[in-house]
């Protein structure tokens, strides 16, 4: 899938109002307009390993809607031919940026835990639920592990 860069120009913005995100090491900084339009869960095996935990959950715009602000040429991108589909991450500190994929060429997902401030946006469904590993925490109430009062197991 062709990668097409995320436009650096401002974009229109009807409402006036984006809010701002980036990455662990701050080399990267993103900006959407706001609200965004979708937001989500996923729990499908390529997102999961993408982000290192149970599932990945994403904000989702219209690629007009989104720009790099900072940091544009240190994005390294990652083309899955399986999923047709195309993950960037921070070369510098590793951090999840960007999920294309190549049946939606005009939207761009992005992972919510980027953005400090609200989206507009809080997900309301989940992705290839079926994938949800039996060790994923799912809201059970924990108990702190035996001598070690700090540790909630």
């Amino acid at each position: 899938m062709k990668f097409e860069r995320l436009n650096n120009r401002a974009a229109s913005n009807l409402s006036g109002r984006h809010v701002s995100g980036g990455c662990l090491c701050g080399a990267v900084e993103l900006e959407i307009d706001f609200p965004a339009f979708w937001a989500w869960h996923d729990h499908s095996a390529a997102s999961r390993r993408a982000h290192g935990a149970a599932y990945a959950t994403y904000i989702g715009c219209w690629r007009k809607h989104a720009r790099v602000v900072k940091g544009q040429r240190i994005i390294t991108r990652f083309e899955d031919a399986q999923t047709e589909s195309t993950r960037s991450f921070c070369s510098r500190c590793g951090a999840p940026l960007l999920y294309e994929r190549k049946r939606s060429p005009h939207m761009v997902n992005i992972p919510r835990a980027l953005f400090s401030g609200r989206t507009g946006r809080e997900p309301r469904y989940h992705v290839a639920i079926e994938e949800l590993q039996d060790w994923t925490y799912t809201g059970n109430r924990l108990v702190p592990l035996k001598g070690y009062p700090a540790i909630v197991w």
